[in-house]
């Protein structure tokens, strides 16, 4: 058996304990509850599993950290003494994580890079509020990165492209257009095993942290043994392509896996603070939001795509492979992508064979319909987080949020920690 522990520090212990006593953060190469600034964990502790969340108010009046310990019954007693509650002082709420302290960013939040909606003016955004804004680079066009990423990188920051493997390897020379804006984080994702080493490879050797997505136990392997920064776990909730695996067992599944080597974000069902704070309980580093995001002011989904989602439930979504076949675009067929169902997906879901074969009939239609942004043919990619997004938002405002919320929760949760 095991107990929760949330561990008050008051100020004056934590130059003892490897944290700062002006932030509240772990000093850097530190994250040591017990002993001296830099010295490794007393063996008790290290038997205990890994830290889950660290809190941190700046208010001006009380300074306190708050860490929660998973400990297992018997080294309970080694465990320093302190309040099973959770206290902030009046402040602005830190969320510290290992995503956090390795990419230099105030909150374990990450925009998905979603083709078509993460612009460079999202990922800004995203990034200035304290976040990682990802840019949507997708199916690899070079007037798109040469747009956007400069617009990324403008406000400086931590910020990133994300990259999906397979089309960049049909698109001679867009990866290193890229990679010549110099992006903080490449994010990859859906690739083969051999994609992943030599995409993970060429992308360190940028000198970019390296964020790779994941969507079963078997490509969290391939990721980590390539030397992957940072895994994001995808489940079956999410909006756009994924596997069939859900969200709620697969991180754990991962995280033991793992066992701390890198930082795990989970993807796929978070749209609010309720879901960061969730993920966090699971031993999450953070959240990946994409149908959340895609409804900002920021964001370069179109007013048809954005009222379509705002007035669609979770109900409302389906998994189709139809406007992959229709655009041939060779997506594996373990992979559907879930958008909101219209007169097309009413149409051609579960044809595939027949769209292929009238591919060159439809297309053209289905293409003007795109271009005057014709809601019932386009593809509508959300999650379903449906039923918690009605409203268009600006990203700082969703990040501000999403903190806010995610420290009530936990701090709600410590009230029913008991002895």
């Amino acid at each position: 058996m095991a107990s929760t522990h949330f561990l008050s520090w008051p100020s004056e212990r934590r130059s003892n304990y490897g944290l700062s006593a002006k932030a509240g953060r772990p000093e850097p190469g530190t994250e040591n509850p017990g002993g001296r600034a830099g010295d490794p964990p007393p063996e008790e502790f290290r038997a205990g599993r890994r830290t889950v969340f660290t809190g941190r108010s700046t208010g001006r009046s009380t300074s306190r950290s708050v860490v929660v310990h998973v400990v297992p019954d018997d080294v309970q007693a080694a465990v320093p003494s302190a309040t099973p509650t959770f206290e902030l002082g009046a402040g602005e709420v830190v969320i510290s994580t290992k995503l956090t302290e390795l990419l230099g960013i105030d909150h374990p939040i990450v925009s998905a890079p979603m083709g078509g909606v993460s612009g460079g003016r999202l990922a800004a955004a995203v990034t200035r509020a304290g976040g990682l804004g990802l840019v949507g680079v997708s199916y690899g066009d070079a007037a798109f990165i040469d747009e956007h990423l400069p617009q990324a990188a403008e406000g400086g920051g931590v910020w990133g492209a994300g990259c999906v493997m397979f089309t960049f390897d049909e698109r001679p020379g867009l990866w290193d257009k890229v990679l010549g804006y110099a992006p903080p984080v490449i994010a990859l994702s859906f690739g083969d095993a051999e994609q992943v080493g030599r995409y993970v490879s060429s992308a360190a050797g940028s000198g970019a942290r390296v964020v790779v997505q994941v969507h079963d136990t078997e490509q969290a392997v391939v990721a980590l043994q390539a030397g992957a920064s940072v895994l994001v776990v995808q489940g079956a909730e999410a909006g756009g392509h994924h596997k069939t695996r859900a969200t709620l067992p697969l991180v754990p599944a991962v995280l033991d896996l793992v066992r701390g080597a890198v930082p795990v974000v989970a993807a796929g069902g978070f749209a609010d603070g309720r879901g960061l704070a969730a993920a966090l309980a699971l031993g999450a580093d953070g959240v990946m939001m994409g149908t959340r995001f895609a409804l900002t002011v920021e964001s370069i989904a179109t007013a048809g795509f954005k009222t379509s989602l705002t007035a669609a439930g979770t109900t409302d979504t389906v998994n189709t492979r139809s406007f992959d076949v229709l655009r041939g675009i060779p997506w594996d067929e373990v992979y559907q992508a879930r958008s909101v169902s219209n007169a097309f997906t009413r149409e051609w879901t579960g044809r595939d064979d027949d769209l292929a074969a009238r591919r060159a009939d439809v297309e053209p239609g289905w293409t003007a319909a795109v271009a005057r942004d014709d809601v019932s043919q386009r593809a509508l990619f959300a999650g379903e987080v449906l039923d918690l997004v009605k409203d268009v938002r600006t990203a700082a405002a969703i990040v501000e949020d999403t903190v806010s919320e995610a420290e009530t929760v936990l701090r709600g949760l410590a009230t029913r920690i008991g002895r």
